[in-house]
């Protein structure tokens, strides 16, 4: 067995109701002000306001910036840093989906040390702490709340930059289900396929260990039993989906990603596709280009995320990818880049800006930028 090491430093409060753990949760940290980073939509529906209330009852100040976007810019992390200057707080509550998660990880290393955040982009150049960051996701799929990864948008030139250090990593995380039951259809299918995809590419990555794949496996178990009745109606499997997309952060925190993501965060810089849709396009040409590198796990997939059995003997890795298919099918999902909105022309600076992944090297088939350009021609 290889070498391997694994590190989860946060406290995790999981359960219906977390909402109201965020008082005692600010309290311990003996901080007076926060601000709140999140969207427009929660804004709207009063959520924002919640997180508040919720803080006004343990007798905290905060201000709150809402003007998070879908694959959020490089603008908006230097505006939210702006405005946590400016605020006087002394803490980050991130309120939303992946985008607020990454954001407020993103403004807290500005914050702290100035500079744009293109300055940290790739590992290891985050210099030190930044300010405590209490993560309450309110989508079940990134596992923001439990990563060391921000990742953001860089208009200008069309490519989705990361920013890994375990600085990162929010000093708590409240996963509480009422928060993802109102979830519109279309965005609860997005994230929920990208729930799976992050536990189905930490499952089969070059770099997985025991570790890993425990947490992938549940992660890939709870999801594949869940998404379908919980996209049909999101008061149903709500605490699975949540529970497994914290499982599949934790996995791929340790074990990285593969092509999917590689290839897909290019879909989004483009043509700002949802990091989740694209994800899922790309989903089956990827499983079926790894097919020949699978290692056997295709079968232990199999058994999570279709609906019918067969026996291991019966199995063959087609039957992944068609299961794959019908799922995105079955949830509304595109079912090629073209019907994405995605245009052929732009494939070969897709294709360079995936190979600068670093998640290309943890694929299980090896990957050169032809295969990436076939790979994108064969979605198309």
């Amino acid at each position: 067995m290889k070498t391997f090491s694994f590190s989860i430093p946060q406290n995790v409060i999981f359960g219906k109701g977390g909402l109201q753990e965020l008082p005692q949760a600010a309290k311990k940290m003996q901080k007076k002000k926060a601000l709140i980073i999140s969207g427009p939509h929660l804004q709207k529906r009063g959520m924002v306001e919640k997180c508040r209330d919720a803080l006004k009852a343990a007798e905290i100040e905060s201000e709150a910036f809402t003007e998070t976007e879908g694959n959020p810019g490089t603008e908006t992390v230097e505006k939210a840093a702006e405005a946590y200057r400016k605020s006087g707080a002394e803490f980050i509550v991130a309120f939303g989906g992946g985008s607020p998660l990454d954001v407020a990880k993103a403004a807290g290393v500005l914050a702290v040390y100035g500079g744009r955040i293109t300055d940290y982009e790739g590992g290891g150049k985050v210099p030190g702490p930044i300010m405590p960051v209490i993560a309450i996701p309110t989508t079940a799929g990134t596992g923001s709340e439990v990563t060391p990864f921000a990742v953001i948008t860089d208009h200008s030139r069309n490519y989705k930059l990361s920013v890994s250090s375990s600085y990162l990593l929010p000093s708590c995380a409240i996963l509480d289900p009422e928060l993802i039951a109102s979830v519109p259809e279309k965005t609860a299918a997005a994230c929920g396929v990208d729930a799976l995809v992050h536990a189905l590419e930490a499952y089969l990555s070059l770099a997985a260990s025991p570790f890993s794949d425990m947490f992938a496996l549940k992660a890939l178990q709870m999801i594949g039993s869940s998404l379908r009745a919980y996209v049909a109606d999101r008061n149903r499997e709500a605490e699975a989906m949540l529970l497994g997309s914290l499982f599949a952060g934790i996995a791929f925190s340790h074990a990285r990603l593969g092509n999917v993501h590689a290839m897909s965060h290019p879909v989004s810089a483009y043509f700002n596709v949802p990091h989740g849709m694209a994800n899922a396009v790309l989903l089956p040409t990827v499983v079926e280009y790894n097919e020949q590198a699978a290692q056997g796990k295709y079968y232990d997939i199999y058994r999570c995320v279709a609906e019918d059995s067969v026996s291991e003997k019966e199995f063959v890795p087609s039957m992944l990818v068609e299961a794959l298919r019908l799922l995105n099918r079955e949830l509304g999902i595109p079912l090629c880049l073209r019907e994405a909105g995605v245009q052929e022309a732009y494939f070969d600076a897709m294709a360079d800006d995936a190979m600068k992944s670093g998640n290309i090297a943890v694929n299980p088939r090896r990957t050169t930028k032809e295969d990436v350009l076939a790979l994108y021609h064969k979605a198309y």
